[in-house]
């Protein structure tokens, strides 16, 4: 269909913007695969040369389209658009009235109110300042509606002002909280889930949320003394935690053996946004401390988090250890090494019931409503539902199972990759031997070579084809324009932790002997050319063998294939790196209640540290090993793995035993 203009004045007009909306619906009834879109400038062209207005019919019409009926795309320009809370209650009604075609005076008042509108601005315009105004407008607002654009827009500049100014027109600072703040929360849930609003925009408006509340604890705790002390009660023994305004309890941890939090730590937030008390209990979490802290605080809800595969296996043993424990909480699995099919087959067996489920959660934007659903009313019907998918998950699992083949080892060993190691020598002897200290780069020196896209993926922005990756998201129609807000802060933070060194690099560089055992199988290390010619190994690596049946002539690989066995001069290197410093920045923004620098910082200290190693690893190639010191590729190739070498990392599938770290 095509989106045709209203607000003419003309009686054959009137209903071209409500015949879409409800066209747009019945095609998807009839055609649910087929796409929709339209050109969204057209429906409000009568109001041309006032943005405003304009901008307001387009959020209107663009809210029931898609929300409702089912639209794909609508062409617009981003920049110019308001979401529907953003419209003036009185602009909007008009808007409403005149989409749908609802009175018969619809376009009159709209062209009245444009007529306003349009006076403003002439006034705006003679007096000057128009650009000033515009952007403090909403401070004429009362100071609840205040406090809720401020929650809704990121804003903290007027924090303490606006609730100082509420609390002394409230009767208790409590409801401050319970009414404007969570009155703009529940609206910044709503944009959230409806895909309005990204997540970089919500951790902005926790940033809000959470200086607004520290502002107001001291008088609530006050309250409470004068309370108890009025009741005859000592308020010593009144208990702080006292959490029962919460709208749940949830413990979240990263389990024992991994040290990735970040996705975990957003989770917390946009949870804290919506009224849950999370307990974050940290990294490197024991099963034991995590069911000891969940009955230390009686939580509703456990959720789990890791991004490494050995990560995976600990999951398990925590569900089988609730089970034993008699545990009733549901479990939630999440990660980036995790996967809804893992918690199917693996995880859920040991511990699902309706009580306590266990789910996977994709993302942080899908926290909320899972937890919403396990603590609501509707829990059966939604628990009984993903029981059933992961029980066909299950099924499809272990049936796809009996289609798989796997050669016995003897058999895969005797269809090894064998390499002539005379007509293809091993690259010459390192120029330094054995371990040294890397202490002297910068964070400058690594910037170049800092790989973008998972800072992205880290804040949920994702492109669309054929505007996936960086530089290439920020043209895309819908995260785009949040996508480069995000990027400009990032490189502002970037610039002061390279400014005030609050962050640093350190690595460590180990270059050996290394020739692989008599089986093959596995890797020798010696510390010196005596240790190796006198046969001792002063470490052993362990590898896998590929076993699944192929349907090719390719050989059955093995990481210990591509190390010449004894009587050749073979070697192998190794690296770790750090970024330090991140875990003090940390702590500052906490402390200032400003969650979004805080992901910011350890989204940044992620890269800088995958940079530390892209650039560690070139130096090691050209100068410390010197085996390709002619190499001369620009940043953009070394992403793509195009130089010579590989630097499998122990614990994942091809090298999977983690203490080998």
């Amino acid at each position: 269909p095509n989106v045709l203009t209203i607000g003419t004045g003309m009686e054959e007009h009137a209903n071209y913007g409500v015949d879409f909306i409800n066209a747009t619906k019945t095609i998807k009834e009839i055609c649910p695969y087929v796409k929709i879109s339209g050109g969204i400038s057209n429906l409000s062209f009568g109001f041309r040369g006032v943005m405003k207005i304009r901008e307001s019919i387009h959020s209107v019409f663009l809210h029931h389209a898609i929300l409702e009926s089912g639209m794909d795309v609508g062409i617009v320009n981003a920049h110019e658009m308001l979401a529907l809370s953003e419209v003036e209650p009185e602009i909007k009604t008009g808007c409403d009235n005149l989409v749908f075609n609802k009175t018969p005076d619809a376009t009159d008042v709209m062209l009245e109110l444009t007529k306003k509108e349009k006076e403003r601005l002439e006034a705006l315009k003679n007096g000057g300042g128009a650009m000033e105004v515009k952007q403090t407008s909403w401070r004429d607002l009362d100071v609840t509606k205040r406090l809720e654009h401020a929650l809704i827009n990121g804003i903290s500049q007027y924090v303490d002002q606006d609730v100082e100014e509420a609390r002394q027109q409230a009767e208790k600072p409590l409801h401050i909280i319970e009414g404007p703040l969570m009155d703009g929360m529940n609206i910044i849930g709503d944009l959230f889930g409806a895909g309005k609003m990204f997540l970089p925009q919500v951790i902005k408006s926790a940033r809000v949320m959470k200086k607004a509340v520290a502002y107001l604890i001291p008088f609530m705790e006050k309250e409470k003394r004068e309370k108890l002390i009025a009741e005859g009660k000592n308020p010593e023994d009144f208990n702080e935690n006292d959490d029962s305004n919460f709208a749940g309890k949830v413990l979240m941890a990263t389990v024992k053996g991994d040290v990735h939090d970040i996705g975990k730590n957003i989770v917390a937030v946009v949870l804290g946004c919506n009224n849950y008390k999370v307990y974050d209990i940290g990294v490197m979490c024991s099963c034991e401390l995590i069911l000891e802290k969940a009955k230390e605080y009686n939580v509703d809800v456990i959720g789990l988090s890791g991004l490494i595969t050995p990560s995976l296996d600990e999951m398990v043993v925590v569900a089988k250890e609730m089970s034993k424990g008699g545990f009733k909480q549901p479990l939630l699995i999440g990660g980036a090494t995790t996967s809804k099919m893992h918690t199917a087959v693996k995880v859920s067996p040991n511990y699902f019931t309706l009580e306590h489920p266990v789910i996977h959660v994709l993302d942080a934007s899908r926290s909320v409503t899972v937890v919403s659903s396990l603590l609501g009313e509707n829990k059966e019907d939604y628990v009984t539902d993903i029981m059933e998918e992961y029980e066909e998950m299950r099924e499809d699992y272990y049936a796809g199972l009996e289609d798989r083949y796997f050669l016995t080892f003897d058999q895969a060993k005797e269809q090894k990759l064998v390499i002539d190691f005379d007509a293809v020598p091993p690259a010459p002897a390192p120029n330094k031997l054995g371990v040294t200290v890397i202490d002297n780069v910068s964070l400058e020196d690594v910037v170049p070579y800092i790989d973008w896209n998972p800072f992205f993926q880290t804040w949920e922005l994702r492109g669309r084809y054929p505007n996936r990756g960086y530089p290439k998201i920020f043209n895309d129609e819908a995260v785009g324009s949040e996508a480069k807000k995000l990027f400009d802060d990032a490189q502002k933070l970037m610039k002061e932790i390279i400014a005030n060194k609050s962050m640093y690099l350190k690595g460590v560089v180990g270059l050996f002997a290394a020739n692989s055992t008599e089986d093959g199988e596995d890797v020798n290390i010696y510390q010196s050319e005596d240790d190796r010619e006198n046969g001792e190994p002063c470490h052993k690596f362990c590898m896998l063998r590929q076993q699944s049946e192929k349907e090719s002539d390719d050989p059955y690989l093995s990481q210990a294939d591509f190390i010449a066995p004894a009587g050749y001069k073979d070697h192998l290197g190794m690296f770790a790196v750090s970024c330090f410093g991140c875990e003090e920045l940390v702590a500052k923004y906490e402390s200032e209640h400003d969650d979004y620098n805080k992901i910011m910082s350890q989204a940044l200290a992620d890269r800088f540290v995958e940079a530390f190693a892209e650039y560690l690893h070139r130096v090691i190639r050209t100068d410390m090993w010197g085996y390709a010191k002619d190499e001369s590729l620009n940043e953009e190739d070394l992403l793509k793995i195009k130089y010579v070498g590989v630097r499998p990392a122990p614990g994942y599938p091809s090298q999977p035993d983690h203490t080998e770290k």
